[in-house]
């Protein structure tokens, strides 16, 4: 055998056979958060059209708790072979940011695509008496500590916005902590959480059914999607958040497979009934490579970082 072929005869001994032919069973999208919350719609909708577009089932399983860790755990544990798939969001950047020792590393997830960019939507419970945000802060500073706000998990975006939130506004309110979003929203809807600020995938739908009080976006501009509700900046907040939601799978997973699930997902992502699905609670459809959703998780980690040290949340 000719010396040049040896480099390709171990190239292709070592690419795995399983790759070669994937999907060739049903493919698992674990979703770090309780069904009905602002990851489960998205996540739903893309496996099902990912499925059809794979030719095999792709099957969302719900693993909520310890702020999303239980199913990045569930990922990581799995073989690197594409047939468990995470919903990932800030949470796998911001845990290593909280968490000292959480079990993992950036580096052994691998992105694949994002999906959706997403403004915060600040709500709070109709038992409150105040209709705006300046009303809303004049009642909390009255009632210093007896107000609730929800959260999802030590450091979650909930948590730090409204960490961030209070510091601004000179107000005090108390951390209730919750497996998931639908969770949180419901007992803001009993009036038993009193302030919650949370994806507008979330709360929109909620404030349009007059369940809850929307006050203010976190998005630079109006949304289109709620005209009626002002931004914080407009309130003379300098104060202009986002969060994301993506794909990724275990580090080691064969770049064939990325690939794939890359062309897939952005294809669907682009498509008209995605976009509107999307739009029409306040989020944007964003899909990227596998690279661009790198540095948005580094950035992510980065951020939150700091945070953490300034309101001392690591642990």
């Amino acid at each position: 055998m000719p010396h040049r072929l040896f480099p390709l005869l171990l190239a292709l001994l070592a690419f795995p056979a399983n790759a070669q032919h994937y999907p060739d069973k049903p493919v698992r999208l674990i979703v770090g958060f309780t069904a009905g919350g602002p990851t489960d719609l998205p996540a739903r909708f893309l496996a099902d059209r990912l499925g059809a577009a794979l030719g095999q089932r792709v099957v969302v399983e719900n693993r909520p708790g310890a702020g999303g860790q239980i199913a990045t755990q569930d990922l990581l544990a799995k073989p690197r072979d594409g047939y468990s798939l995470l919903l990932c969001t800030h949470f796998e950047a911001i845990n290593l940011a909280v968490y000292k020792d959480a079990g993992y590393k950036l580096s052994d997830i691998a992105p694949v695509s994002q999906i959706a960019r997403y403004y915060y939507g600040v709500v709070v419970s109709n038992e409150i008496p105040a209709q705006d945000w300046e009303g809303f802060v004049a009642y909390a500073r009255a009632n210093p500590g007896k107000l609730n706000y929800g959260m999802i998990g030590r450091g979650s975006a909930q948590q730090i916005l409204a960490l961030e939130l209070q510091k601004m506004t000179g107000t005090s309110l108390t951390g209730i902590p919750y497996k998931g979003g639908a969770d949180a929203m419901n007992d803001v809807i009993a009036g038993r959480v009193q302030f919650y600020a949370s994806p507008t995938l979330a709360v929109l739908p909620q404030h349009k059914a007059g369940r809850v009080k929307a006050l203010a976006v976190t998005s630079p501009e109006r949304l289109a999607a709620a005209p009626e509700i002002p931004t914080l900046a407009e309130k003379g907040l300098p104060f202009v958040r986002f969060g994301w939601l993506g794909v990724c799978a275990g580090a080691g997973t064969p770049q064939s497979i990325i690939s794939l699930l890359n062309r897939r997902i952005t294809a669907i992502v682009q498509s008209s009934d995605y976009r509107e699905l999307i739009e029409k609670a306040g989020s944007i459809a964003v899909a990227s490579s596998p690279e661009e959703l790198e540095k948005v998780m580094t950035e992510t980690y980065d951020q939150t970082a700091h945070i953490s040290r300034e309101f001392g949340l690591q642990q």
